[in-house]
């Protein structure tokens, strides 16, 4: 067993001593502000340039994920936990708004680092098996933009639909 799948097991720790349920519970501020956790709850298999130390996902990783329901359902709950930080939710197999998404739309206004995060989520989601979730992801992110209600750059919406849909 990998040092990821321990610590998505909830039987270890990432570099910093952290449990997968301290990271679930940082507030949005501690999210926002935090710049080493993202790799570990949303892993691929590209090295990150801001956590070098961050674990990278191996064919045995992958292949555990999407065979071990519990490494999937953490992976959603990591999953749901970002939404709520964006001011989403996934609800009936669809993202949709959450009631404070108006307060925290912000983030798809204009670039900033949690661009590069939903990147990684929607990669991460993809590769570990939970594409349902991670094309509604894309699916409301390309709704988005094609309303013209986000700042999102073509070249960003390229990298987000090369991650959700990349075979």
């Amino acid at each position: 067993m990998s040092a990821l799948t321990k610590f998505y097991r909830g039987e270890g720790v990432d570099r910093r001593g952290r449990t997968l349920a301290d990271l679930w519970a940082f507030d949005d501020a501690r999210m926002e502000g935090v710049h080493d956790f993202i790799q570990w709850i949303f892993p691929t298999r590209e090295p990150s340039l801001y956590n070098p130390d961050a674990p990278l996902l191996t064919d045995s990783d992958v292949d555990e994920f999407r065979s071990d329901p519990r490494l999937r359902a953490n992976l959603l709950r990591s999953f749901e936990r970002f939404l709520a930080f964006l001011g989403l939710r996934y609800q009936d197999g669809a993202v949709v708004e959450a009631p404070d998404y108006d307060t925290k739309k912000v983030v798809f206004q204009g670039f900033n680092h949690n661009w590069l995060r939903i990147t990684r989520v929607l990669a991460s989601t993809r590769l570990l098996g939970l594409e349902g979730p991670g094309r509604a992801f894309f699916d409301f992110l390309k709704a988005r933009r094609d309303a013209g209600a986000s700042g999102v750059t073509a070249d960003t919406f390229r990298y987000w639909e090369d991650a959700a849909l990349r075979d």
